[in-house]
């Protein structure tokens, strides 16, 4: 049996008519698997049949697809709307919590809301209004300089809505700030990775997991929700996710009472904590290590009483190297389960990971977010993380459209992508931040810190100082995205494992971005305050990085604030 919570305002429903039929849309500019999709969504929720027309598939994700529909409203208006399908193994809890970051956050100062939401069994639909929008990477070189103001001030404004409620977004990029140039409106989309502050306003994000769980989920009467009706269908979501999580709760608890009577029987001995596997770091070239500052005084080692002497029975040696790429990290953390307690760490400062350090207990934390958006304390595992995170991305967001190069940062790992950091903030820099959330970074080479605004007018080409000879080529240096701005030196050092290897479009026809002075849009005329504010959005401490209330009321925005 269905259920449909109608929303007190009759007029704005969508039309349920037998004149306005939920097909596929017949357009030959769809594909046959966006055709297909549509199809599967249909089946999936009926509801949708009577209610929208399916235009397109605009957007798909990790977690979720995005469709384009029209709905049919009584008054004879046919409005546009974005239709958002969740993975059906999402959990419920996560599900809850966006909708109530949309309905409690949403509708205002830049934040996407949410008119609809429809499920059927384990299959939800969020309705929002549709925002048609650019590509930020089509527009970025024809932004002018004012434009990009307008752009980080309605940003700042969506961010510092956002954090007033406690809600830490973890995946602010260009794709989820959605931007209408024509029309000069803005939207922060994508709660999907939302979590709460400690003192967080929405109830659902205070028990959301740092992790997402999959599981079967949402195996109740199907629900159909319009207007007003959403909150019902987040309590609905709410008391799924609770029942879920009490069984979640006792099936932990069960199976480890079973492994403590195992150990109490001196059977096979597992610690919980090693079912989860890490990656080991231990390539030769790869010069940066993370490690946790302080110790666990709690950690707890396997097989003790068997005695070993790491000196004489390395993991690494010149031969034989535990990488990810040669040794499973099961094998290596079974090498490493005879290590006694008392034993210190004997790696420290080396491109290695021992015995020692294998067996530790691996320190969780958040690390949900797009790479090359992620902040210093994401990188290296910071169990506290705060909306400083959400800062970060956004400065990085900033920093392309200064320097007119997108993605800036692209990295297949976490410490690369904190070694590129380096590269433009300074390695000394980065390793006394590290030390105030309580980690310890190693580097061997010591890396200058850039000064921004020589590094984004040389890879915008507004530097007159900065343009090449003719018949000269471009440096190595310019080839990678940690540029360094001294002609007369080489890029950030090669030792640090990897080189950066974005911005491939910096070849020899690079010379059409150094603009004419008829046609800078502004460009020629950065003032000093928006390197200002770039530096205190890259503040590598969390604790001192600018916040969103802050960053409006910069001296960079003194002309468009109101």
């Amino acid at each position: 049996m269905e259920t449909v919570l109608k929303s007190p305002c009759d007029e704005q429903h969508p039309q349920q008519a037998e004149d306005f039929p939920g097909n596929v849309e017949q357009s030959s500019k769809l594909s046959a698997g966006v055709k297909k999709d549509i199809e599967k969504l249909y089946e999936a929720v009926p509801q949708l049949v009577n209610v929208f027309k399916i235009k397109d598939k605009i957007g798909e994700g990790t977690f979720s697809s995005v469709y384009l529909a029209t709905a049919q409203l009584q008054t004879g208006y046919e409005e546009k709307m974005a239709l958002k399908h969740l993975i059906p193994t999402s959990h419920p809890l996560r599900i809850a919590a966006e909708l109530q970051c949309l309905t409690v956050a949403g509708g205002q100062d830049n934040v996407m809301g949410v008119k609809y939401c429809f499920r059927k069994n384990d299959h939800v639909v969020i309705v929002m209004p549709y925002l048609e929008h650019e590509s930020f990477l089509d527009i970025l070189n024809s932004l002018s300089f004012e434009e990009v103001r307008e752009y980080m001030f309605n940003l700042f404004k969506a961010l510092r809505r956002i954090h007033h409620f406690g809600i830490v977004h973890r995946d602010v990029k260009p794709s989820n700030f959605l931007y209408n140039r024509q029309l000069k409106k803005y939207a922060l989309v994508d709660f999907g990775l939302a979590q709460g502050t400690p003192d967080t306003k929405i109830e659902l994000l205070k028990t959301t997991h740092s992790e997402d769980q999959q599981g079967s989920c949402l195996q109740t009467n199907p629900i159909v929700a319009l207007g007003n009706g959403v909150s019902d269908s987040v309590t609905a979501l709410k008391q799924i996710a609770q029942q879920s999580a009490s069984k979640a709760a006792d099936r932990r608890s069960s199976s480890l009472s079973k492994v403590q009577m195992k150990q109490g029987r001196g059977g096979k001995e597992d610690s919980v904590h090693h079912s989860v596997q890490r990656s080991v770091f231990g390539e030769r070239n790869f010069n940066v290590y993370s490690s946790t500052y302080q110790e666990s005084s709690g950690t707890k080692l396997i097989k003790q009483s068997k005695m070993i002497d790491v000196s004489s029975r390395k993991l690494v040696t010149k031969k034989k190297i535990i990488s990810t790429k040669t040794v499973s990290n099961g094998a290596a953390r079974k090498a490493a389960s005879g290590c006694p307690l008392n034993l210190p760490c004997d790696c420290y400062a080396t491109d290695r990971v021992c015995s020692v350090c294998l067996s530790r207990r691996q320190q969780v934390a958040p690390r949900a977010g797009t790479p090359g958006f992620r902040a210093p304390e994401v990188l290296t595992k910071c169990p506290t993380q705060t909306t400083a995170i959400d800062m970060w991305s956004a400065g990085i967001i900033f920093l392309s459209l200064l320097s007119g190069r997108y993605p800036f940062f692209k990295a297949s790992d976490d410490l690369t992508a904190l070694a590129q950091i380096m590269t433009v903030r300074g390695s000394r820099e980065t390793i006394q931040a590290a030390r105030t959330f309580g980690k310890s970074v190693v580097c061997t080479q010591v890396v200058p810190t850039q000064n921004l605004r020589s590094l984004c007018e040389k890879l915008r080409g507004t530097n007159s100082s900065c343009k090449r000879s003719q018949g000269e080529g471009p440096s190595r240096s310019e080839n990678n995205a940690a540029l360094s701005v001294a002609e007369d030196k080489p890029c950030a050092p090669e030792t640090l494992g990897k080189q950066i290897q974005h911005l491939e479009s910096f070849q020899e026809g690079d010379s059409a971005l150094e603009m004419k002075a008829t046609d800078m849009k502004g460009w020629d005329q950065v003032p000093d305050e928006a390197y200002d504010l770039l530096d205190k959005l890259l503040d590598l401490n969390p604790a001192t990085r600018i916040t969103a209330k802050e960053a409006l009321l910069h001296p960079f925005f003194k002309d468009i604030r109101l």
